[in-house]
Formats: structure tokens, C-alpha cells, sequence
């Protein structure tokens, strides 16, 4: 089987790689454009990223599976909260998507967000560290490191792979 991974982010990477767990599994990975915004900046626009990468990598990857994860922010009446999405693209069925953990950033982070910036940037600068998306993520920076962005991620692919594999046997069944 061949999996292919809608980016080059070594923490999207690990995720899908954490969630399928068996020997005859293909990995690649290529950097296809999310056709969104680069700050997605409502559960929509992430999710239509998530969506694209996954499609765009089954069709760019020639794979059996297209994987695309993508993060993003959400205004609701009680701030601006992180969000994240995922979706599985397989030939012939909708993409399935599945969504994780939410976050109310702070407001010093909020106001820079609506004010234009990228969420990465902003992250790096707020914890005076470097490739801040690459690593824990802003959701490692405010859990104090109890979950960081690989974990997101992996929770997110796990929803997506359980719904893949429940889809499978379900259309099994009725076969």
C-alpha cells in the first residue's frame, strides 16, 4: 500500500506514520499547495485545505491513499481557537474528514492573526523559539507541552483511518 502525505511537515509526517501500523506501507511525502489561505481562518477554509491536500496528493502521488492534515484558527463568541483537520482521499468514495482539538489562543495572539500574520511566525516570535510548526506547535506551547502538534495530528489521522477501515468493512458486508 501506498500512502501519500500531502506535505513536508515532519510533524504531519509522523502523525500518518504513528496511525498506520503495518509492514507493507509505502510513505511519501510531497508538498502540495492547500488552495486555502496560508492562515486558514475558519473551520471551512481548514477544512477545504485538509481536502485538497488529500485529493492533490493521491493524484500527484499516484498512491493508494491521500493524506492531508491542515491547521487553522476558528472565531467563535469566545475568541479565536486553534483547529485542526484532516482528510483521507481514496479513488472512487468522498473524502473523509475528521477534526481535533481546539484551543483559545490568547488574545496578544488573536489580535496579530486578524491583523494578517501567520499563526507559525507568530508562534516563534510569542515563544522565542525556532520552526515552532514543525515541532510541539502552538498547541504544545499552551499545553505546556502535555500535547504537542504530532499528537494532534495523530489523533486527527486516527479518526480519519478508523472511519477508512469501519467504511471498508461496512462496504464488505454488503458486498
Amino acid at each position: 500500500m501506498k500512502i501519500i502525505i500531502g506535505s513536508k511537515n515532519p510533524a504531519k509526517i509522523d502523525a500518518v506514520k504513528n496511525s498506520f501500523q503495518r509492514d507493507d506501507i509505502e510513505f511519501i511525502s510531497i508538498d502540495v499547495p492547500s488552495g486555502v489561505s496560508r492562515q486558514p481562518f475558519s473551520d471551512e477554509e481548514t477544512i477545504q485545505g485538509a481536502i485538497n491536500r488529500a485529493t492533490r496528493a493521491l493524484q500527484q502521488g499516484n498512491g493508494d491513499i491521500g493524506i492531508g492534515l491542515e491547521g487553522g484558527v476558528h472565531e467563535t463568541s469566545q475568541g479565536l481557537f486553534l483547529c485542526n483537520w484532516g482528510a483521507l482521499a481514496v479513488k472512487g468514495i468522498q473524502p473523509i474528514i475528521a477534526g481535533g482539538a481546539r484551543l483559545l489562543l490568547p488574545e496578544e495572539v488573536a489580535e496579530r492573526l486578524k491583523a494578517g500574520e501567520e499563526l507559525g511566525p507568530i508562534m516563534d516570535d510569542y515563544a522565542n523559539k525556532k520552526n515552532v510548526r514543525t515541532k510541539e506547535g502552538a498547541i504544545g506551547i499552551f499545553t505546556n507541552g502535555m500535547i504537542n502538534r504530532r499528537d494532534m495530528f495523530t489523533h486527527v489521522t486516527n479518526l480519519l483511518v478508523g472511519q477508512y477501515l469501519y467504511k471498508q468493512q461496512h462496504l464488505d458486508k454488503h458486498k
